[in-house]
């Protein structure tokens, strides 16, 4: 069966001066051979100090940037050759977002930020908003729904967040630092959450720097300068 995720000799290089080609701009590598398979139902923590590249190569897992060269296919698909419209299509129905800075709409309710995604699937209102409900009930915050963010505390945010990344029922979820923000105490209570969801048989890549939280993933991969210097299951 091949992997959710593979990623072949994948570099991503970062051109210093805009609008030149990268033979007159030998640039930033940024990542310098990442090859790694991710199998569908992992728990992978991406781990490393600033810089090493994690975040870059969640970007490109998550079709949010590009390689400079390599080979990547995402369930199943040539996803570094898709055009654009087909990588758009392939990240809203396939893959769920969780970041640090949480990225809700400031004048939007709990229930509207979670329902966002939803809007551009094409299924009716009544039924996106009832999936958003239902979200919202699993991660605590029955009695949030019509709470705006500022009136939201930083750990009840990152759980909107969370339900708002399943809504569309991913097959995978991307998150980079999704504790980041947080005391550890909460910490603690979003990490059971994304166990919670890993249980249901969803993909899991989750992006850290702090040990604890790595420790709670299957897999840890860490990276150093561009590359992985270390593959272990944490059993």
């Amino acid at each position: 069966m091949e992997p959710a995720i593979r990623l072949e000799d994948i570099t991503k290089t970062f051109l210093q001066h805009e609008g030149r080609q990268q033979d007159e701009d030998p640039g930033i590598k940024v990542l310098k051979g990442i090859s790694l398979d991710v199998d569908s139902g992992e728990f992978v923590s991406l781990q490393g100090t600033s810089g090493s590249g994690k975040s870059t190569l969640l970007h490109i897992i998550g079709l949010l940037d590009r390689p400079t060269a390599g080979k990547y296919r995402l369930l199943g698909q040539d996803a570094a050759g898709l055009d654009d419209d087909r990588q758009s299509d392939l990240r809203n129905n396939a893959l769920g977002f969780v970041f640090q800075s949480f990225y809700l709409i400031p004048y939007a309710t709990a229930l509207e930020n979670v329902a966002l995604p939803g809007l551009y699937s094409g299924k009716p209102r009544a039924e996106i908003n009832e999936r958003a409900r239902t979200l919202l009930e699993q991660v605590g915050l029955a009695d949030r729904m019509n709470f705006k963010p500022s009136r939201l505390s930083g750990g009840q945010q990152q759980r909107v967040a969370m339900a708002r990344a399943m809504l569309n029922d991913p097959d995978i979820i991307l998150a980079d630092e999704p504790t980041g923000q947080l005391d550890s105490t909460t910490s603690r209570e979003i990490i059971k959450l994304f166990q919670t969801v890993h249980q249901t048989g969803t993909t899991i890549v989750l992006v850290t720097h702090d040990e604890d939280v790595a420790a709670q993933a299957g897999r840890i991969v860490r990276l150093n300068d561009g590359v992985i210097v270390e593959d272990v299951k944490t059993g």
